[in-house]
Protein backbone atom coordinates (compact mmCIF):
# COMPACT_ATOMS: atom_id res chain seq x y z
CA UNK A 1 0.00 0.00 0.00
CA UNK A 2 2.90 2.34 0.77
CA UNK A 3 4.09 2.35 -2.96
CA UNK A 4 0.61 3.58 -3.80
CA UNK A 5 1.04 6.60 -1.80
CA UNK A 6 4.16 7.42 -3.73
CA UNK A 7 2.66 7.59 -6.78
CA UNK A 8 2.16 12.07 -7.90
CA UNK A 9 -1.54 12.30 -9.38
CA UNK A 10 -0.01 12.29 -13.08
CA UNK A 11 2.06 8.75 -12.39
CA UNK A 12 -1.25 7.34 -10.42
CA UNK A 13 -3.29 8.45 -13.49
CA UNK A 14 -1.31 6.38 -15.92
CA UNK A 15 -1.42 3.24 -13.54
CA UNK A 16 -5.30 3.51 -13.39
CA UNK A 17 -5.49 4.45 -17.29
CA UNK A 18 -3.25 0.86 -17.55
CA UNK A 19 -4.90 -0.89 -15.22
CA UNK A 20 -2.01 -1.64 -12.75
CA UNK A 21 -4.11 -0.47 -9.75
CA UNK A 22 -7.69 0.12 -9.03
CA UNK A 23 -9.20 3.34 -8.23
CA UNK A 24 -10.47 1.20 -4.88
CA UNK A 25 -7.25 0.00 -4.19
CA UNK A 26 -5.36 3.89 -4.57
CA UNK A 27 -8.51 5.06 -2.17
CA UNK A 28 -7.99 2.59 0.57
CA UNK A 29 -4.31 3.20 0.33
CA UNK A 30 -5.06 6.80 1.37
CA UNK A 31 -7.90 6.27 3.51
CA UNK A 32 -5.27 3.99 5.85
CA UNK A 33 -2.93 6.76 6.06
CA UNK A 34 -5.77 9.50 6.67
CA UNK A 35 -6.13 7.12 10.17
CA UNK A 36 -2.30 6.83 10.74
CA UNK A 37 -1.99 10.83 10.41
CA UNK A 38 -4.79 11.44 12.29
CA UNK A 39 -3.29 13.12 15.28
CA UNK A 40 -2.21 16.03 12.60
CA UNK A 41 -5.86 16.99 12.55
CA UNK A 42 -5.95 17.36 8.92
CA UNK A 43 -8.97 15.85 8.12
CA UNK A 44 -12.68 16.95 10.11
CA UNK A 45 -15.15 14.75 7.96
CA UNK A 46 -13.98 11.93 6.72
CA UNK A 47 -16.42 10.05 3.99
CA UNK A 48 -14.90 7.10 3.88
CA UNK A 49 -18.07 4.41 2.45
CA UNK A 50 -18.73 7.52 -0.01
CA UNK A 51 -15.13 7.52 -1.35
CA UNK A 52 -15.00 3.58 -1.59
CA UNK A 53 -18.32 4.09 -3.75
CA UNK A 54 -17.34 6.61 -5.50
CA UNK A 55 -13.86 4.51 -6.37
CA UNK A 56 -15.60 1.62 -7.08
CA UNK A 57 -17.78 3.57 -9.86
CA UNK A 58 -14.35 5.15 -11.33
CA UNK A 59 -13.02 1.26 -11.36
CA UNK A 60 -16.50 0.69 -13.91
CA UNK A 61 -15.86 3.74 -15.95
CA UNK A 62 -11.88 3.19 -16.31
CA UNK A 63 -12.76 -0.76 -17.42
CA UNK A 64 -15.64 0.34 -19.80
CA UNK A 65 -13.37 2.99 -21.70
CA UNK A 66 -15.45 6.30 -20.59
CA UNK A 67 -12.92 7.69 -17.41
CA UNK A 68 -12.74 11.27 -16.92
CA UNK A 69 -9.41 12.66 -16.86
CA UNK A 70 -9.24 12.27 -12.78
CA UNK A 71 -10.82 9.00 -12.88
CA UNK A 72 -9.97 7.17 -9.42
CA UNK A 73 -8.22 10.09 -8.29
CA UNK A 74 -8.82 10.63 -4.21
CA UNK A 75 -8.07 14.17 -3.43
CA UNK A 76 -9.57 16.16 -0.20
CA UNK A 77 -11.79 19.33 0.09
CA UNK A 78 -10.94 22.06 1.82
CA UNK A 79 -14.23 22.59 3.78
CA UNK A 80 -15.42 26.08 2.32
CA UNK A 81 -16.78 24.16 -0.58
CA UNK A 82 -20.14 23.19 -0.02
CA UNK A 83 -20.77 20.05 -0.33
CA UNK A 84 -24.14 18.33 -1.66
CA UNK A 85 -25.43 16.84 1.38
CA UNK A 86 -22.12 16.53 3.33
CA UNK A 87 -21.56 18.66 5.97
CA UNK A 88 -20.10 22.22 5.24
CA UNK A 89 -18.88 24.02 8.21
CA UNK A 90 -16.03 26.62 7.25
CA UNK A 91 -14.42 25.37 10.37
CA UNK A 92 -16.87 27.56 12.47
CA UNK A 93 -19.41 27.14 15.01
CA UNK A 94 -21.80 28.59 13.53
CA UNK A 95 -22.17 26.06 10.89
CA UNK A 96 -21.47 23.01 12.50
CA UNK A 97 -24.87 21.41 11.56
CA UNK A 98 -24.96 22.91 8.01
CA UNK A 99 -25.74 20.35 5.10
CA UNK A 100 -25.67 21.95 1.61
CA UNK A 101 -28.44 21.05 -0.95
CA UNK A 102 -25.96 22.15 -3.54
CA UNK A 103 -22.68 21.26 -4.71
CA UNK A 104 -19.53 23.76 -5.35
CA UNK A 105 -19.09 24.37 -9.50
CA UNK A 106 -15.56 23.75 -8.80
CA UNK A 107 -15.98 20.13 -6.66
CA UNK A 108 -18.76 19.36 -9.21
CA UNK A 109 -16.33 19.80 -12.26
CA UNK A 110 -13.68 17.66 -10.11
CA UNK A 111 -16.43 14.99 -9.70
CA UNK A 112 -17.55 15.48 -13.39
CA UNK A 113 -13.87 14.31 -14.64
CA UNK A 114 -14.20 11.63 -12.03
CA UNK A 115 -12.12 12.59 -8.92
CA UNK A 116 -12.73 10.81 -5.52
CA UNK A 117 -13.55 12.18 -1.96
CA UNK A 118 -11.99 11.67 0.82
CA UNK A 119 -13.60 14.25 3.17
CA UNK A 120 -13.07 17.41 4.09
CA UNK A 121 -10.54 19.24 5.56
CA UNK A 122 -9.71 21.94 8.35
CA UNK A 123 -9.23 25.71 7.36
CA UNK A 124 -9.16 28.55 9.39
CA UNK A 125 -12.57 29.43 10.09
CA UNK A 126 -13.93 31.09 7.30
CA UNK A 127 -10.69 30.92 5.10
CA UNK A 128 -9.59 34.09 7.93
CA UNK A 129 -6.08 33.18 9.33
CA UNK A 130 -2.88 32.16 8.25
CA UNK A 131 -1.90 29.71 10.62
CA UNK A 132 -4.54 27.09 11.18
CA UNK A 133 -5.18 28.42 14.93
CA UNK A 134 -8.44 29.83 14.02
CA UNK A 135 -10.34 26.35 13.28
CA UNK A 136 -13.43 26.08 15.56
CA UNK A 137 -11.99 22.26 15.91
CA UNK A 138 -8.51 23.13 17.01
CA UNK A 139 -4.90 22.81 15.27
CA UNK A 140 -3.77 21.70 12.51
CA UNK A 141 0.00 20.07 12.89
CA UNK A 142 2.52 20.82 10.06
CA UNK A 143 3.87 17.00 9.00
CA UNK A 144 7.44 18.40 9.06
CA UNK A 145 7.30 18.97 12.68
CA UNK A 146 9.91 17.37 14.31
CA UNK A 147 9.86 17.75 18.52
CA UNK A 148 7.93 21.31 18.47
CA UNK A 149 4.28 21.48 16.51
CA UNK A 150 4.66 24.03 13.59
CA UNK A 151 1.77 25.90 12.31
CA UNK A 152 1.35 24.18 8.24
CA UNK A 153 0.09 27.57 7.85
CA UNK A 154 -3.44 28.90 6.88
CA UNK A 155 -6.05 29.14 5.69
CA UNK A 156 -5.50 26.45 3.64
CA UNK A 157 -3.76 24.32 6.46
CA UNK A 158 -5.60 21.32 6.35
CA UNK A 159 -5.06 20.78 2.64
CA UNK A 160 -1.30 21.75 2.50
CA UNK A 161 -0.81 19.16 5.60
CA UNK A 162 -2.94 16.17 3.90
CA UNK A 163 -1.07 16.44 1.09
CA UNK A 164 2.37 17.22 2.54
CA UNK A 165 1.39 13.80 4.50
CA UNK A 166 0.53 11.62 1.66
CA UNK A 167 -3.18 11.81 3.11
CA UNK A 168 -4.72 12.87 0.06
CA UNK A 169 -3.21 12.88 -3.63
CA UNK A 170 -3.96 16.36 -4.04
CA UNK A 171 -6.61 19.13 -2.64
CA UNK A 172 -8.78 22.19 -3.12
CA UNK A 173 -7.75 25.46 -1.94
CA UNK A 174 -8.65 28.88 -1.79
CA UNK A 175 -6.43 32.09 -1.19
CA UNK A 176 -7.80 35.40 -0.10
CA UNK A 177 -4.47 36.82 0.24
CA UNK A 178 -2.28 33.84 0.02
CA UNK A 179 -3.94 31.03 1.88
CA UNK A 180 -2.95 28.36 -0.85
CA UNK A 181 0.32 29.67 -1.28
CA UNK A 182 1.29 30.13 2.48
CA UNK A 183 0.49 26.67 3.48
CA UNK A 184 1.81 25.22 0.21
CA UNK A 185 5.56 26.99 1.30
CA UNK A 186 5.33 26.34 5.30
CA UNK A 187 4.45 22.20 4.38
CA UNK A 188 7.22 21.60 1.40
CA UNK A 189 4.37 21.46 -1.41
CA UNK A 190 3.35 23.35 -4.59
CA UNK A 191 0.40 25.81 -4.40
CA UNK A 192 -1.30 27.74 -7.38
CA UNK A 193 -3.57 30.64 -7.01
CA UNK A 194 -5.14 30.77 -10.49
CA UNK A 195 -6.21 34.55 -11.74
CA UNK A 196 -9.25 36.12 -10.46
CA UNK A 197 -12.08 34.80 -12.67
CA UNK A 198 -10.61 32.17 -13.81
CA UNK A 199 -12.41 29.38 -11.06
CA UNK A 200 -15.82 29.80 -9.98
CA UNK A 201 -16.86 31.16 -6.65
CA UNK A 202 -20.16 29.74 -6.85
CA UNK A 203 -20.80 27.09 -4.09
CA UNK A 204 -17.70 28.54 -1.98
CA UNK A 205 -18.13 29.85 1.52
CA UNK A 206 -17.73 33.64 0.43
CA UNK A 207 -14.89 35.48 2.61
CA UNK A 208 -14.25 38.44 0.60
CA UNK A 209 -15.94 38.43 -2.78
CA UNK A 210 -13.35 40.51 -5.00
CA UNK A 211 -10.07 38.39 -3.88
CA UNK A 212 -11.60 34.93 -3.09
CA UNK A 213 -10.44 32.26 -5.63
CA UNK A 214 -10.20 28.34 -5.79
CA UNK A 215 -7.15 26.76 -6.62
CA UNK A 216 -5.23 23.69 -6.13
CA UNK A 217 -2.22 21.89 -3.47
CA UNK A 218 -0.60 19.41 -4.99
CA UNK A 219 3.05 17.51 -4.64
CA UNK A 220 4.43 18.68 -8.15
CA UNK A 221 3.84 21.51 -10.48
CA UNK A 222 2.45 18.92 -13.45
CA UNK A 223 0.08 17.64 -10.58
CA UNK A 224 -1.04 21.80 -10.18
CA UNK A 225 -1.86 21.46 -14.11
CA UNK A 226 -3.92 18.78 -13.99
CA UNK A 227 -6.25 19.82 -10.98
CA UNK A 228 -6.50 23.16 -12.53
CA UNK A 229 -7.29 21.90 -15.75
CA UNK A 230 -10.72 20.59 -14.18
CA UNK A 231 -11.42 23.22 -11.32
CA UNK A 232 -11.25 25.84 -13.75
CA UNK A 233 -13.40 27.25 -16.23
CA UNK A 234 -16.59 29.72 -16.86
CA UNK A 235 -19.81 29.82 -14.97
CA UNK A 236 -22.82 31.73 -15.58
CA UNK A 237 -23.65 30.91 -11.77
CA UNK A 238 -20.61 33.25 -10.74
CA UNK A 239 -20.73 36.93 -12.36
CA UNK A 240 -17.04 37.43 -11.86
CA UNK A 241 -16.46 33.92 -14.00
CA UNK A 242 -14.22 34.69 -16.72
CA UNK A 243 -15.82 33.45 -19.93
CA UNK A 244 -11.97 32.70 -21.55
CA UNK A 245 -10.77 29.18 -23.02
CA UNK A 246 -7.81 27.87 -21.36
CA UNK A 247 -5.62 25.79 -22.95
CA UNK A 248 -4.25 21.94 -21.74
CA UNK A 249 -1.76 23.38 -19.11
CA UNK A 250 -0.26 19.73 -18.78
CA UNK A 251 1.32 21.03 -22.82
CA UNK A 252 2.69 24.11 -21.63
CA UNK A 253 5.05 21.90 -18.68
CA UNK A 254 8.25 21.05 -20.78
CA UNK A 255 8.27 23.97 -22.48
CA UNK A 256 11.56 26.34 -23.08
CA UNK A 257 12.00 29.15 -20.97
CA UNK A 258 14.60 30.69 -22.81
CA UNK A 259 14.30 34.13 -23.10
CA UNK A 260 12.03 34.87 -20.97
CA UNK A 261 12.00 37.88 -18.85
CA UNK A 262 11.71 37.36 -15.12
CA UNK A 263 11.09 40.62 -12.74
CA UNK A 264 12.94 40.70 -9.32
CA UNK A 265 11.03 43.69 -7.12
CA UNK A 266 13.15 45.08 -5.01
CA UNK A 267 10.16 45.85 -2.72
CA UNK A 268 10.19 41.84 -1.89
CA UNK A 269 14.22 41.89 -0.17
CA UNK A 270 13.53 43.85 3.26
CA UNK A 271 14.54 43.54 6.11
CA UNK A 272 12.81 40.84 8.79
CA UNK A 273 13.32 38.00 5.98
CA UNK A 274 14.83 35.14 7.46
CA UNK A 275 18.42 34.19 6.18
CA UNK A 276 17.88 30.96 4.58
CA UNK A 277 14.70 32.51 2.53
CA UNK A 278 17.02 35.03 1.07
CA UNK A 279 19.52 32.57 0.00
CA UNK A 280 17.84 30.33 -1.40
CA UNK A 281 15.68 32.88 -3.11
CA UNK A 282 19.09 33.95 -4.75
CA UNK A 283 19.60 30.49 -5.50
CA UNK A 284 16.16 30.67 -7.64
CA UNK A 285 16.97 33.48 -9.67
CA UNK A 286 20.34 32.16 -10.42
CA UNK A 287 18.59 28.84 -11.36
CA UNK A 288 16.41 30.70 -13.83
CA UNK A 289 19.02 32.57 -15.36
CA UNK A 290 21.05 29.13 -15.92
CA UNK A 291 17.61 27.88 -18.00
CA UNK A 292 18.27 31.22 -20.51
CA UNK A 293 15.77 33.43 -18.41
CA UNK A 294 16.34 37.16 -18.57
CA UNK A 295 16.78 38.49 -14.64
CA UNK A 296 15.46 42.52 -14.55
CA UNK A 297 15.26 44.27 -11.70
CA UNK A 298 12.06 45.98 -11.07
CA UNK A 299 9.64 48.16 -9.09
CA UNK A 300 5.98 47.92 -7.76
CA UNK A 301 6.36 51.42 -5.42
CA UNK A 302 3.11 50.93 -3.68
CA UNK A 303 3.89 47.20 -2.65
CA UNK A 304 4.44 48.55 1.01
CA UNK A 305 0.37 49.87 1.13
CA UNK A 306 -0.77 46.00 0.27
CA UNK A 307 -1.06 45.11 4.08
CA UNK A 308 -2.92 47.98 5.14
CA UNK A 309 -5.01 48.11 1.84
CA UNK A 310 -6.06 44.07 2.58
CA UNK A 311 -6.75 44.51 5.65
CA UNK A 312 -9.46 47.26 5.16
CA UNK A 313 -10.96 45.45 2.00
CA UNK A 314 -11.04 41.90 2.81
CA UNK A 315 -12.51 42.93 6.46
CA UNK A 316 -15.18 45.39 4.55
CA UNK A 317 -16.29 42.66 2.17
CA UNK A 318 -16.24 39.72 5.31
CA UNK A 319 -18.66 41.83 7.55
CA UNK A 320 -21.19 42.42 4.72
CA UNK A 321 -21.04 38.20 3.43
CA UNK A 322 -21.12 37.35 7.40
CA UNK A 323 -24.59 39.72 7.80
CA UNK A 324 -26.26 36.52 6.76
CA UNK A 325 -25.62 34.25 9.82
CA UNK A 326 -28.37 35.17 12.05
CA UNK A 327 -29.95 31.99 13.61
CA UNK A 328 -32.66 32.69 11.45
CA UNK A 329 -32.18 31.23 8.26
CA UNK A 330 -29.93 28.54 8.39
CA UNK A 331 -26.68 27.52 10.58
CA UNK A 332 -26.65 27.32 14.26
CA UNK A 333 -29.38 29.61 16.64
CA UNK A 334 -28.95 30.08 20.28
CA UNK A 335 -32.21 31.19 21.68
CA UNK A 336 -32.64 33.81 23.56
CA UNK A 337 -36.17 36.25 25.09
CA UNK A 338 -35.63 39.05 22.41
CA UNK A 339 -34.79 38.71 18.52
CA UNK A 340 -31.50 41.38 19.32
CA UNK A 341 -30.41 39.06 21.99
CA UNK A 342 -30.95 36.06 19.71
CA UNK A 343 -28.65 38.07 17.29
CA UNK A 344 -25.95 38.92 19.99
CA UNK A 345 -25.55 35.10 21.65
CA UNK A 346 -25.42 33.32 18.24
CA UNK A 347 -22.91 35.13 16.82
CA UNK A 348 -21.41 35.50 19.86
CA UNK A 349 -20.95 32.10 20.81
CA UNK A 350 -20.68 31.00 16.83
CA UNK A 351 -18.03 33.01 15.60
CA UNK A 352 -14.72 32.78 16.89
CA UNK A 353 -12.07 35.47 18.03
CA UNK A 354 -10.17 35.75 14.60
CA UNK A 355 -13.53 36.12 12.80
CA UNK A 356 -15.02 38.25 15.34
CA UNK A 357 -12.35 41.19 14.85
CA UNK A 358 -12.38 41.47 11.14
CA UNK A 359 -16.02 41.46 11.31
CA UNK A 360 -15.51 44.56 13.68
CA UNK A 361 -13.08 46.29 11.62
CA UNK A 362 -15.06 45.72 8.35
CA UNK A 363 -18.05 47.11 9.91
CA UNK A 364 -16.29 50.00 11.23
CA UNK A 365 -14.71 51.29 7.84
CA UNK A 366 -17.77 50.98 6.22
CA UNK A 367 -19.49 52.82 8.98
CA UNK A 368 -20.79 56.45 7.80
CA UNK A 369 -18.02 58.95 8.49
CA UNK A 370 -15.16 56.48 8.11
CA UNK A 371 -16.17 54.91 4.48
CA UNK A 372 -14.29 57.57 2.64
CA UNK A 373 -11.37 57.75 4.90
CA UNK A 374 -10.94 54.20 5.14
CA UNK A 375 -12.67 52.11 2.85
CA UNK A 376 -12.61 54.26 -0.62
CA UNK A 377 -9.03 55.29 -0.02
CA UNK A 378 -7.97 51.91 -0.26
CA UNK A 379 -9.93 50.84 -3.11
CA UNK A 380 -8.39 53.92 -4.89
CA UNK A 381 -4.84 52.44 -3.46
CA UNK A 382 -6.04 49.16 -4.85
CA UNK A 383 -5.67 50.55 -7.85
CA UNK A 384 -2.67 51.89 -7.88
CA UNK A 385 -1.01 48.15 -7.24
CA UNK A 386 -2.97 46.80 -9.92
CA UNK A 387 -1.18 49.42 -12.29
CA UNK A 388 2.11 49.09 -10.60
CA UNK A 389 1.68 45.42 -11.61
CA UNK A 390 0.11 46.35 -15.13
CA UNK A 391 3.28 48.89 -15.67
CA UNK A 392 5.55 46.12 -14.46
CA UNK A 393 4.68 43.52 -17.15
CA UNK A 394 4.85 45.60 -20.12
CA UNK A 395 8.84 45.18 -19.45
CA UNK A 396 8.78 41.58 -17.62
CA UNK A 397 7.06 38.71 -18.09
CA UNK A 398 6.88 36.91 -14.60
CA UNK A 399 7.66 38.58 -11.05
CA UNK A 400 9.89 36.12 -8.66
CA UNK A 401 9.52 36.57 -5.24
CA UNK A 402 9.86 34.67 -1.73
CA UNK A 403 6.45 33.05 -0.72
CA UNK A 404 6.92 33.92 2.67
CA UNK A 405 9.36 35.88 5.18
CA UNK A 406 9.88 32.92 7.00
CA UNK A 407 9.66 29.17 7.21
CA UNK A 408 7.05 27.53 9.46
CA UNK A 409 6.65 28.70 12.96
CA UNK A 410 5.69 27.13 16.10
CA UNK A 411 1.89 26.88 16.52
CA UNK A 412 0.95 29.73 19.55
CA UNK A 413 3.83 31.32 18.88
CA UNK A 414 2.43 34.41 16.64
CA UNK A 415 -0.37 35.09 18.54
CA UNK A 416 -0.44 38.69 17.97
CA UNK A 417 -3.01 39.60 15.16
CA UNK A 418 -0.63 42.36 13.85
CA UNK A 419 2.55 39.58 13.82
CA UNK A 420 0.27 37.17 12.32
CA UNK A 421 -0.93 39.39 9.37
CA UNK A 422 2.67 40.09 8.28
CA UNK A 423 2.77 36.38 6.95
CA UNK A 424 0.88 37.97 4.12
CA UNK A 425 3.35 40.09 3.00
CA UNK A 426 4.31 38.61 -0.42
CA UNK A 427 1.42 36.90 -1.27
CA UNK A 428 -1.73 40.03 -0.37
CA UNK A 429 -0.34 42.35 -3.89
CA UNK A 430 -1.05 39.52 -6.36
CA UNK A 431 -4.30 38.88 -4.95
CA UNK A 432 -5.36 42.46 -4.70
CA UNK A 433 -4.25 42.60 -8.33
CA UNK A 434 -6.34 39.48 -8.89
CA UNK A 435 -3.13 37.98 -10.77
CA UNK A 436 -1.85 34.14 -10.54
CA UNK A 437 0.87 32.75 -8.35
CA UNK A 438 2.25 29.73 -7.98
CA UNK A 439 4.70 28.70 -4.80
CA UNK A 440 7.14 25.98 -5.43
CA UNK A 441 9.35 24.25 -2.76
CA UNK A 442 12.79 24.79 -3.52
CA UNK A 443 14.91 23.53 -0.40
CA UNK A 444 14.89 23.17 3.31
CA UNK A 445 16.22 26.00 5.89
CA UNK A 446 18.47 25.07 8.84
CA UNK A 447 15.84 24.09 10.88
CA UNK A 448 15.00 21.58 8.19
CA UNK A 449 11.63 23.24 7.57
CA UNK A 450 10.35 23.92 3.51
CA UNK A 451 11.12 27.21 1.59
CA UNK A 452 8.79 28.26 -0.70
CA UNK A 453 9.58 30.59 -3.79
CA UNK A 454 6.43 32.53 -5.55
CA UNK A 455 6.15 33.13 -9.04
CA UNK A 456 3.52 35.62 -10.50
CA UNK A 457 2.25 36.10 -14.03
CA UNK A 458 0.02 38.82 -15.87
CA UNK A 459 -3.75 37.80 -15.74
CA UNK A 460 -5.01 34.59 -17.49
CA UNK A 461 -0.99 33.76 -17.99
CA UNK A 462 -1.13 30.48 -16.49
CA UNK A 463 -0.02 28.20 -19.07
CA UNK A 464 3.45 30.03 -18.74
CA UNK A 465 3.18 30.45 -15.19
CA UNK A 466 3.29 26.70 -15.49
CA UNK A 467 5.96 26.49 -17.88
CA UNK A 468 8.35 28.75 -15.43
CA UNK A 469 7.40 27.06 -12.43
CA UNK A 470 8.08 23.40 -13.74
CA UNK A 471 11.76 24.89 -15.19
CA UNK A 472 12.59 25.78 -11.34
CA UNK A 473 11.26 22.80 -9.60
CA UNK A 474 13.07 20.31 -12.10
CA UNK A 475 16.37 22.75 -10.85
CA UNK A 476 15.84 22.84 -7.31
CA UNK A 477 15.11 19.02 -6.70
CA UNK A 478 13.47 19.33 -4.24
CA UNK A 479 11.33 16.08 -4.27
CA UNK A 480 14.63 14.18 -3.88
CA UNK A 481 15.87 16.87 -0.97
CA UNK A 482 13.20 15.88 0.68
CA UNK A 483 13.30 12.18 0.35
CA UNK A 484 16.51 12.57 2.16
CA UNK A 485 15.59 14.27 4.81
CA UNK A 486 12.40 12.20 5.34
CA UNK A 487 15.22 9.07 5.66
Amino acid sequence: MSDLLNLDLSSAQKSLKNREISSVELTKAYLDAIEKTSSLGAYIDLQKDYALEMAKNSDKKINQGVAGPLEGIPIGVKDMFCTKDIKTTASSKILENFYPTYESTVTQNLWNDGAVMLGKLSCDEFAMGSSNETAAKGNVINPWSKTIPMSPGGSSGGSAAAVASRSALAATGTDTGGSIRQPAAFCGITGLKPTYGRCSRWGIVAFSSSLDQAGPLTRTVSDAAIMLNSMAGYDNKDSTSANLEMPDLTSYLDKSIKGKKIGIPKEYTQDGISEDIVSFYETSIQFLKDSGAEIIPVSLPHTKYALPVYYIIAPAEASSNLARYDGVRYGTRKEAESLDDMYELTRGEGFGDEVQRRIMIGTYVLSSGYYDAYYLKAQKVRRLIKEDFDNTFENVDFLLTPSTPSTAFELGQKQDPLTMYLNDIFTVPASLAGLPGISIPVGLDKAGLPVGIQLIANSFDEPNLISVAHTLEKSANFNVIAQGAAK
